[in-house]
């Protein structure tokens, strides 16, 4: 596991947060859950990436 995946996490997180927090302190809480949303899905698809980068070796390592 690569720490660049670690570090972009992080950043996707500190970046939600603070959206968050601006967008529910002028009132905007449903596009603060929005934003919360697709921050979520963003990090969730770049974990997805790596899970599917381990079987694959997994498999590569079994079958040859």
């Amino acid at each position: 596991m690569e720490i660049d995946m670690i570090f972009k996490i992080a950043a996707i997180g500190i970046l939600v947060a603070v959206l968050n927090q601006l967008l529910c302190r002028a009132g905007r809480d449903e596009q603060a859950m929005m934003v919360t949303l697709a921050g979520l899905v963003f990090a969730l698809c770049i974990v997805i990436q790596e899970i599917s980068r381990l079987f694959d070796l997994i498999r590569k390592l079994f079958w040859m």
